[in-house]
């Protein structure tokens, strides 16, 4: 219809809204150039009579085109300025905008994939240049690899910090202490960055060298050659062993098969386990020997590269035979590159190579995932810098701005540059790396791999739980529960019946084919006036079962199987009953519903007798769609729908999809946990509503809302506001109407769907799944979890902010592709109520901690320069500094990754715990103000302690200020943790012994003398003692009067 609508000059881009609604609001066929004025016209009102209308917002948010009906309105005011400032702004973008995409196209200079023919055996024969059959799955080349892992690491803030802290020291001016306190951090953290991301690289280049290096067989004018899989070419007749991979992708030429077909493994491509049946061209396979495939002049003509590995249309074509023979090409005469062979020796004609392929074209680069604490903790950190250059710049202004004062600012700035400790990073990453390792040691959850180790915190932070349904929800094992013949249905309970039909002499049938063409009578009309059509149960059954073995391999997709002799038998599967012109012998329409509600997955068989005469002419236009070149599926769905008429019903076959073991108590659990859960499934509707009921995704009192189909802007704007005054009841809406929602009410649709306690979605593509997880990150900013186990989840679980894999019968795709891997989706439970929420907590706390370690020697700076007229000096020097943040504090601080504030059964009991960490309230800027006003109090006890209690020598004050920072330090930890580990005191002890152990060779710092007297002892002691006990007490108070929930369980 669209192609028809005659193109008038765009006046505005209200009116090229206004034509764009036309297409889905013209109930009747476009009329001629003089009709549609007036129609448009009155498409126009009737799309403002519907931006009218109110839903969830004010009608102000509708009154612009769809595309930008969200908008909001002080957005649009902004649009409204003055003729200059829009000629200036407009020009300025422009310009920006023009140069950019030059840039971009020159960097990346995108070839327009276009169709193409293809000569068998002739690659010099290709009129365009095609790109070369090399797998590259590197991220970096031997230029790139430095300067791309560099500013991975350099784009957040912390680390480039620090870099210009320690770039400043090579200035003499600006010099504090020694090169390495700087450099030594910072180049631990690079180093063990490079060397993984190297290592890895290294793995990468390797398994690609191994593929590319391939030898396959080719066949040329002088017989076979071996040849690299990289040096393949399109025109290429390339030979493929059983048990082999194909190097690119081809059309089946050629079998060993006498059948003229083999078997393909897909697994690798789709995810899926069964084999798949592909057929050679018949014209080819037919010739004599192999030799005489360059005998011939024919060519295959070839749609453009895409993505879709369901589909191809193309034509093979023979010239040199009279009359040329044509024959069609579709998916079932392809081999798709990195499927494996299964059957027989097959010979192909390559047909696209290197980055054109299926399978290349269908890898998307994985996101770097970045964890939300990780994000938070870079906000703190540009708070701390904040706070940093604050501090300075007081001090130079309390100096009074004397001499170089810029000077001064900068010494002050890298003082205090501590306020920001490099060792956050290096302890979180040691921690992440830790959690991985917990995880995969846990008994309880056997198999379980981390296979992202950056985002362990992530599972503690999830909202909303996206999971498939077929081999995650349930089994993906399928039994067979009922066989309905009409009057008769078998359960699972009278399956020896049908054996018993089965096992009698197959009854000698009446020849009903003569009588069933001649008239077009139905047959259930034909039964009420001759009762004696009536056939027996023991026929039925065996017709039934007949036709079920025929048509074994039957999917969910429309099939057809021609059968010998002029009859065809059809299956359907997951087809609608509401077609008139099918008859049904005493069957209910409704039975095929009332199956699926029972959660079984339904086929219905049926069979149609045809004369030589039908059957040649159904040949014939069958033949003729299947050559077409455009709309190709359309015109052969057309032709086979033409026959499906007056067929005659066999059976109706229900097939069980069982659920997976405790997938009714982990939905409970992660239901009380506070995540919502999201059933995205291709099932058909009344399966996937049933499977949500019987796993309790949706409870029985819950009401379920059923979403309308809606074609068009109208009909989901009506759906909407109905849906809108529905309250607490579950969404289940088809893959169709939601892209129609999404294009036209995507925020309205997001919002009243997140206000339900669970939602399904049926019909649902994988890049369906993979946006409404982008949906919800955009609309809710909440933390988002995919869970799938086939080919066709991997989309959705790159796309959400932590991906489950499980491995199940459709492969391991999905378990490679995802975040973390488990071999169960009950130990999903586990995984985040006790890893993902320890995880988080231990995180926050060690983060916390370390900044806290890094403020209160800051704060014992400033209190240092303030007492001695505001010198930028530093107070401890070399080894000191190092010592701190390293053998001295490191052990008792990084055990806090040890530390548990419930035990694990108890996280598992009481799964409400989990919904605190939505809040993040372990980590906020609430928490941070608290450890900041502790560092505070604590720096400034420590230093003004020691400098009111020393007597001689300033010295003793280093001496005594540093010992008894040491000291705090470790019961600050020892007050930080909730539950006791023996390695945890072991670290306290350890550290304790190291410093002492130190003190007998820090002579160039300390007074040997004065540190084994009795007047240092009591004088740290008391020093420690004014800092850490309020702290103590203060514990001690809140607890008792103020519990957190986790002490009221644990009593």
């Amino acid at each position: 219809m669209a192609d028809q609508i005659p193109l008038y000059p765009v006046r505005s881009a209200a009116a090229a809204a206004h034509r764009k609604r036309a297409a889905y609001y013209s109930a009747a066929g476009p009329g001629s150039g003089a009709e549609w004025p007036s129609s448009r016209y009155q498409l126009e009102d009737e799309s403002a009579h519907l931006d009218e209308m109110p839903l969830m917002m004010s009608e102000e948010g509708f009154e612009n085109d769809e595309s930008d009906y969200h908008t909001l309105p002080r957005a649009r005011t902004a649009r409204r300025r003055s003729g200059l400032e829009r000629f200036v702004c407009g020009g300025w973008k422009l310009l920006c905008t023009s140069c950019c995409d030059w840039l971009v196209n020159i960097c990346q200079r995108k070839r327009e994939l276009k169709a193409r023919t293809v000569w068998l055996g002739c690659p010099e024969k290709c009129e365009e240049k095609h790109p070369r059959n090399s797998i590259k799955n590197q991220k970096y080349n031997i230029f790139t690899f430095i300067p791309g892992v560099l500013y991975e690491q350099f784009k957040f803030f912390l680390n480039l910090y620090f870099l210009v802290v320690s770039c400043s020291q090579f200035v003499p001016a600006l010099k504090i202490g020694y090169l390495y306190t700087y450099w030594a951090p910072l180049g631990f953290v690079l180093a063990v960055t490079i060397m993984r991301e190297a290592i890895d690289e290294f793995r990468r280049f390797q398994r690609d060298k191994e593929v590319n290096s391939q030898l396959y067989s080719k066949l040329t004018v002088r017989g076979k050659v071996q040849v690299k899989s990289s040096d393949i070419q399109v025109g290429d007749l390339i030979i493929v062993e059983k048990n082999q991979r194909i190097p690119s992708d081809m059309v089946f030429l050629r079998t060993s098969e006498k059948a003229g077909s083999c078997f393909i493994r897909t697994d690798q491509l789709d995810g899926e386990t069964d084999w798949k049946l592909k057929v050679a061209v018949s014209c080819t396979q037919r010739l004599p020997a192999l030799g005489d495939l360059f005998s011939i002049s024919a060519y295959v003509y070839a749609q453009k590269p895409q993505l879709d590995i369901h589909s191809f249309e193309g034509t093979f074509t023979r010239e040199d035979s009279d009359p040329p023979i044509h024959e069609s090409l579709s998916i079932e005469n392809t081999l798709w590159a990195n499927t494996i062979v299964a059957s027989g020796t097959v010979i192909g004609v390559v047909i696209y190579t290197g980055k054109e392929t299926r399978s290349v074209m269908n890898t998307s680069n994985p996101k770097n995932k970045v964890g939300l604490l990780d994000l938070e903790l870079n906000q703190l950190t540009k708070a701390l810098f904040v706070a940093l250059v604050a501090l300075s710049v007081v001090m130079v202004t309390l100096q009074g701005f004397v001499g170089p004062w810029y000077r001064s600012l900068f010494r002050f700035l890298l003082l205090f540059s501590y306020i920001i400790p490099i060792s956050l990073r290096v302890n979180l990453d040691m921690g992440k790396a830790a959690y991985g390792w917990m995880i995969m040691k846990d008994e309880s959850i056997p198999g379980t791999v981390v296979r992202t180790s950056t985002i362990p915190e992530e599972l503690g932070r999830l909202v909303y739980l996206l999971t498939d349904k077929t081999g995650t929800l349930t089994q993906n094992e399928m039994v067979f529960k009922r066989l309905h013949l009409g009057t008769v249905s078998y359960g699972a309970d009278t399956m020896d019946e049908i054996q018993g039909h089965l096992r009698n002499p197959c009854p000698q049938m009446q020849s009903q084919a003569g009588g069933n063409n001649a008239s077009s009578t139905p047959p259930r009309k034909a039964q009420s006036s001759a009762p004696k059509v009536r056939k027996s149960v023991s026929s039925r059954v065996h017709e039934a079962v007949k036709a079920i073995a025929l048509c074994h391999n039957v999917s969910p997709v429309y099939e057809s199987r021609a059968g010998v002799g002029g009859e065809a038998e059809y299956a359907e599967a997951d087809q609608d009953f509401s077609d008139g012109n099918r008859t049904y012998q005493a069957a209910s329409p409704d039975e095929c519903g009332n199956m699926a509600r029972e959660g079984l997955r339904t086929l219905v068989v049926a069979k149609r007798a045809l004369t030589e005469e039908q059957y040649q002419d159904f040949e014939s236009r069958y033949s003729q769609a299947k050559l077409s070149i455009h709309d190709r599926a359309l015109k052969v769905a057309a032709v086979v729908e033409s026959l499906e008429r007056q067929m005659e019903l066999l059976c109706l076959t229900g097939v069980e999809d069982r659920l997976q073991a405790d997938v009714r108590p982990t939905l409970e659990l992660l239901r009380n946990a506070g995540i919502k859960i999201w059933m995205l499934t291709g099932d058909k509707l009344e399966t996937a509503t049933c499977i949500a009921k019987s796993s309790h995704l949706v409870s029985r009192t819950q009401d379920i809302h059923i979403f309308r189909p809606v074609t068009n802007r109208g009909e989901a704007h009506l759906e909407l506001n109905a849906f809108r005054r529905k309250h607490d009841c579950a969404l289940v809406i088809s893959g169709d109407s939601l892209e129609v929602c999404l294009k036209y009410y995507e925020h309205e649709l997001a919002e009243l769907a997140c206000q339900c306690p669970a939602v399904v979605c049926c019909r649902c593509s994988p890049t369906q799944k993979a946006r409404i997880a982008k949906l919800l990150q955009h609309h809710t900013g909440k933390r988002t979890c995919a869970v799938g186990d086939g080919g066709n989840d991997v989309s959705m679980i790159q796309a959400a902010d932590c991906g489950i894999g499980i491995e199940g019968k459709e492969g391991r795709q999905a378990s490679l592709a995802a975040d973390f891997s488990v071999t169960q989706f009950r130990h999903i439970g586990r995984l985040l109520m006790v890893h993902g929420r320890s995880s988080y907590k231990r995180s926050a706390a060690l983060g916390q901690f370390v900044m806290h370690r890094g403020l209160i020697i800051s704060t014992m700076q400033a209190v240092f320069s303030s007492v001695f007229y505001f010198a930028s000096v530093p107070l401890y020097q070399g080894f000191l500094m190092v010592g701190y943040a390293t053998i001295y504090t490191m052990f008792p601080v990084f055990s806090l990754v040890l530390d548990q504030d419930v035990k694990p059964e108890t996280a598992m009991l009481y799964p409400e715990l989990y919904k605190d960490l939505t809040k993040g309230r372990s980590l906020s800027f609430k928490t941070f103000l608290v450890w900041v006003l502790i560092s505070i109090y604590q720096g400034g006890i420590l230093m003004y302690g020691a400098l009111l209690l020393f007597e001689s020598e300033f010295v003793h004050v280093l001496a005594i200020s540093f010992t008894a920072l040491i000291l705090t330090e470790l019961l600050m930890v020892a007050l930080t943790i909730r539950t006791w580990h023996w390695l945890m005191a072991v670290a306290e002890v350890l550290s304790l012994g190291c410093y002492v152990a130190s003190l007998a060779f820090l002579n160039e710092y300390f007074d040997v003398a004065f540190i084994t007297t009795v007047t240092f002892v009591w004088k740290v002691s008391a020093i420690t003692m004014v800092s850490c006990l309020p702290l103590y007490v203060l514990k001690y108070l809140k607890r008792k009067l103020s519990p957190p929930s986790y002490t009221k369980l644990t009593s």
